[in-house]
């Protein structure tokens, strides 16, 4: 289309404007309604992209089991109870784990004494690990909050237009309605239909955190053990 043509379409628009007001309202309605649409969209897949992310990083940050993480727990005391601790560094340093992490950050810092230590990793896991699952969590609640409302937005719009077309006309055809009725009805839809699978998703990633919270606790609880004898120290 040349620029003289897009003119003449734009000047023809204007002119169907004056002449009949509520065609250019209907062109209005029927846009911020496919805009809506659009936003529900990106919204749905910004939500499901959070809960991605956040599952992943729950699986990298806890062992698939107890079994798992006991084995080393094993090999790592095995290098602590003979005070080797650039072995024990070592088996900790490229594992991206919580518990693993750390065991690392304990031996590092061993020289702050095991009273300072312990406090150093309870500060650490709740910054690093917990806080940063919240941080991802929270724009999975801001998602499952918002899509309703976004929803509800096109419900008024597509109610607004229906209502606009029974008032600038006198005799209005049921089909003419039923375009922002539908309207009305599919945002709705649409933003519950991305709210209650996110609702899912997030009471079944919190149940996962609060189980990597217990298997580290009880991680940490038998490191400390080791970790203290290593160090010579009974308290």
């Amino acid at each position: 289309m040349n620029f003289s043509s897009f003119t003449d379409a734009l000047f023809q628009f204007q002119l169907l404007g004056q002449d009949d007001p509520s065609a250019s309202t209907d062109a209005i309605f029927d846009m911020l309604g496919n805009t809506i649409y659009a936003v529900l969209a990106l919204v749905a897949l910004w939500g499901a992209y959070c809960v991605f992310m956040v599952w992943r990083r729950v699986a990298a940050k806890r062992f698939k089991n107890e079994q798992a993480q006991n084995m080393f727990l094993e090999r790592l005391a095995e290098s602590l109870s003979q005070k080797d601790f650039e072995g024990a560094a070592q088996l900790c340093e490229r594992d991206s784990r919580a518990m693993v992490q750390l065991a690392y950050l304990a031996i590092v810092n061993r020289e702050l004494g095991f009273s300072e230590v312990r406090q150093l990793l309870v500060d650490r896991f709740q910054r690093d690990v917990l806080a940063d699952l919240e941080n991802r969590m929270s724009w999975v609640n801001t998602v499952v909050k918002s899509a309703p409302m976004i929803g509800l937005f096109g419900t008024v719009i597509g109610m607004m237009g229906a209502f606009g077309k029974l008032a600038s006309s006198e005799s209005v055809n049921a089909g003419e309605l039923a375009g922002n009725i539908m309207v009305a009805l599919i945002t709705t839809a649409s933003g519950l239909a991305i709210a209650i699978p996110l609702i899912m998703a997030m009471a079944s990633i919190n149940i996962r955190i609060r189980r990597m919270q217990d298997l580290v606790g009880a991680g940490m609880n038998s490191f400390l053990g080791s970790f203290r004898a290593s160090l010579g120290t009974k308290g």
